[in-house]
């Protein structure tokens, strides 16, 4: 603004004829001089001027105006603009806060259907997770005894198999035949077969750690997989199961029945599958029988 005022004051006064009648002249001092004086160049134009005429330099600038000192620079003060608000904020301005109200109150709306959702949906992951877990344990159960079934025993097996390969752990294999099953089934009839069975089956569970397994190979045949175990410490353990066996008793209607059973040890020497391991422990088994008859 101050560089457009300042030219075109020079050029409607300084590009004119020099002429010191008319710069004299009351017109001049009364409108065009007053003029100037308000819109003088800022302090640095001033100085440039007045550098400009040295000694001895000759100007295009009158000599009236050689002198002419520096006036400050205008200042224009110019209103602060200010933005306007739409008519309808400013009109009511709880227009805002009440869609930012009304958003949040939808958002916790919607959050809080969302936890519901997720904790109804844990609740029924938990819920499959359990009757999974139920429909596998009944998968791996034996029918009949507290035992495992035969697939889930071979199953265990394998993964022993695995660790000792891997780990460079050992395992056993101790096989279980019983003694005078087909008397009491004769005798006293499958129900107390059965009782025969269960007996049989609580007596291997109560003797065994937890991270051992036992499973039901058929009929009145049982296999116990001892990890962690040598041969000696199994055989050990297949002589005490056996006398326990041999010693004990289990009840059925009123009447106090025994049986005993025959023990064949087999340790894990890398045999191929569970099948081939399993069948060397019932071979031992076989061995142990016959040479007691």
């Amino acid at each position: 603004m101050q560089n457009l005022l300042a030219q075109y004051f020079e050029t409607k006064h300084f590009a004119a004829p020099t002429n010191e009648a008319h710069i004299d002249s009351p017109d001049f001092e009364s409108g065009h001089f007053e003029a100037a004086r308000l819109h003088a160049l800022s302090a640095p134009q001033s100085e440039t001027r007045a550098a400009t005429l040295q000694p001895g330099h000759t100007s295009a600038l009158p000599p009236a105006f050689a002198p002419m000192p520096a006036f400050a620079p205008l200042k224009v003060a110019m209103p602060p603009v200010e933005a306007t608000a739409p008519a309808e904020t400013a009109s009511d301005p709880t227009v805002g806060q009440e869609e930012s109200r009304d958003w949040s109150a939808s958002a916790r709306d919607l959050i809080d259907s969302l936890m519901i959702e997720n904790e109804r949906l844990h609740e029924q992951l938990h819920a499959v997770g359990l009757e999974l877990r139920e429909a596998q344990d009944m998968a791996d159960a034996d029918v009949l005894t507290p035992t495992l079934n035969r697939r889930a025993f071979l199953r265990e097996v394998g993964r022993a198999m695995a660790d000792c390969r891997r780990y460079g752990e050992e395992a056993c294999l101790i096989y279980v035949d019983m003694d005078g099953f087909k008397s009491i089934n004769d005798t006293y009839g499958h129900s107390a077969g059965d009782a025969a069975l269960t007996h049989v089956a609580e007596l291997l569970k109560a003797s065994t750690r937890e991270g051992d397994a036992i499973g039901r190979m058929g009929g009145d045949e049982f296999a116990v997989l001892l990890r962690r175990a040598d041969l000696k410490s199994s055989r050990i353990k297949a002589m005490k199961l056996e006398a326990e066996l041999a010693l004990g008793t289990f009840e059925y209607n009123g009447l106090y029945l025994k049986c005993g059973g025959s023990f064949g040890v087999r340790a894990y020497t890398g045999q191929a599958t569970p099948e081939a391991w399993l069948s060397e422990a019932d071979a031992a088994m076989f061995l142990v029988k016959k040479a007691v008859r």
